[in-house]
């Protein structure tokens, strides 16, 4: 069977298994893995240290390899050291290819230092190993690793034969054994034909800078994600445990449970979560109040038919010991009796039962009460169903009473008004029927010339099976419903019945119906 939109639109596709707890966290760790991502800039950060630092080097090669060349060459060597010690780099000048070289290390202290990665603490070893891991993750350039040739010559770096052969500075990018940068620049001595500078650095201070940064980005990130798991608990806790009660006493609910379930209305909120408890406590007591009704609508009804049953079950038991034909004709006179009383209530409880369901699918529309009971007190004095009874109607101007509800059911409501007020009548009496506008609500008016109803009784007459009736008639005549549906139909359509005694000087009751003004179109 297709779904609906409704069920499409609330369908999960692939987290549907998951538990709101887990779909909470999974929404904002995966905000935090974003966050995360901030390890890519570093990567861009360490590249844009290395090719500016590059890019320093090759200035300053060249500016070193020009101040060599113009100076005498027993002054060379001591320019070199000096020049090497200021910028913390490693100068060696190549005058031959198979020569050693002029290098400012061989009178003033090294300036940089390669390391044994194996001889250094476990600290570093596990920063290397972090930097190892955080270079995979990004997919970082992995430059070759740079050894110490053991025999210092013009061939043994590929980047001073490049420069000598091209006549241009080459720089080269390579890893020192503790994975720190190494830069060379090779660039062709000006003036000295075959001649190379070549500056070699470790540039030690750029992982330094790049751990710093990682280490404030790492704190950052662990920070917001310890806030973002306890905030994303909390959110949790706060919405999946009263879900959780919720859907508890609702699975009660559906067990049959409903008279021992308190749904919590959870008071305190008032966001979505609290109007949902609100919802299925106010749910929930209705269906118990649904429930305690129906319950005693069977009992009343089991009550009102036991009544007649016992009464015809006594009549028929009775024809097989009787002889006489009046006795006889007595008894199925009562049998008919009670056939017509057993018909009267199933028909009653039949249509008191379905009303709920009948006006929640009801099409309400515009009605014109006053063509409506105009109709309804002719067909009735045209059927002969006044019994005596005569009926006034003052019909209101056209489009005056005009309401919104259901016509048949609206018929039925001044029908059994109609019926109420006959059979408290006299013989020649006079029921008044009237439908005037007060305000914004529409009233309906039927008086009748009998004895009225006492105080006391006023709610209860409109009871089910509950029933005043009349001295001198007959016993079983009317089921005690037709008020009670009335005053159903006159509730679905947000309205009110009332009785009060009238205010001339008759006798009598005065039954008050009010019902909204329909809207204008």
């Amino acid at each position: 069977m297709p779904r609906t939109f409704e069920e499409r639109d609330l369908a999960l596709a692939w987290s549907g298994r998951w538990s709101l707890t887990t779909r909470i966290l999974a929404v904002n760790i995966f905000a935090l893995a974003m966050l995360a991502g901030g390890f890519f800039y570093l990567d861009s950060y360490r590249t844009q240290i290395i090719d500016r630092r590059l890019e320093q080097a090759v200035i300053e090669t060249r500016l070193v390899a020009q101040a060599t060349a113009s100076a005498d060459p027993e002054e060379r060597l001591p320019l070199l050291a000096q020049l090497g010690n200021l910028t913390h780099t490693r100068f060696r000048l190549y005058t031959r290819a198979e020569a050693p070289p002029v290098d400012s290390w061989s009178i003033s202290a090294p300036t940089y230092e390669l390391r044994d990665p194996s001889q250094e603490p476990f600290q570093r070893r596990a920063a290397r190993f972090l930097d190892r891991v955080i270079d995979t993750v990004v997919d970082a350039d992995r430059p070759a690793t740079f050894n110490e040739p053991a025999l210092d010559r013009l061939s043994a770096w590929p980047e001073a034969l490049l420069a000598r052969a091209q006549g241009r500075t080459v720089s080269e990018l390579r890893r020192a054994p503790e994975r720190t940068p190494f830069i060379s620049v090779a660039t062709p001595m000006p003036g000295m034909p075959g001649a190379v500078m070549l500056a070699t650095d470790n540039a030690r201070d750029i992982v330094r800078v790049v751990r710093a940064e990682r280490l404030r980005l790492g704190i950052v990130l662990a920070m917001v994600v310890a806030a973002s798991i306890l905030l994303s608990l909390f959110l949790a806790r706060t919405i999946v445990r009263p879900l959780r009660r919720l859907a508890r006493a609702a699975h009660r609910v559906r067990l049959g449970r409903a008279r021992e379930v308190t749904v919590p209305r959870l008071p305190s909120r008032r966001d979505e979560i609290g109007l949902l408890a609100r919802a299925l406590s106010d749910m929930s007591m209705a269906l118990r109040q649904r429930i305690d009704a129906t319950e005693a609508f069977a009992a009343d009804v089991t009550h009102e038919l036991k009544n007649p049953l016992a009464s015809l079950r006594s009549a028929v038991e009775s024809m097989g010991r009787i002889s006489d034909d009046g006795l006889r004709e007595q008894l199925l006179e009562v049998i008919r009796d009670d056939v017509r009383r057993l018909d009267r209530l199933i028909t009653d409880i039949a249509d008191a039962s379905r009303l709920d369901a009948q006006l929640s699918r009801a099409r309400f529309e515009t009605v014109d009460l006053g063509p409506m009971i105009e109709g309804l007190v002719a067909e009735r004095e045209a059927r002969g169903e006044n019994h005596g009874v005569r009926l006034a109607f003052a019909r209101p101007h056209a489009g005056t009473a005009v309401v919104l509800g259901d016509g048949s059911r609206l018929t039925r409501v001044v029908a059994n008004l109609i019926d109420n007020a006959i059979s408290f009548s006299p013989p020649g009496g006079l029921v008044q029927i009237a439908a005037t506008r007060d305000g914004d609500r529409i009233l309906v008016r039927v008086d009748d010339e009998g004895p009225g109803v006492p105080p006391p009784a006023r709610e209860a007459i409109f009871n089910r099976f509950h029933s005043i009736r009349p001295e001198g008639e007959a016993f079983g005549r009317h089921s005690g419903l037709g008020l009670a549906i009335a005053k159903a139909i006159v509730e679905a359509h947000n309205g009110t019945i009332d009785v009060e005694d009238r205010d001339d000087d008759c006798s009598g009751a005065r039954f008050l119906v009010r019902l909204p003004v329909a809207p204008e179109r």
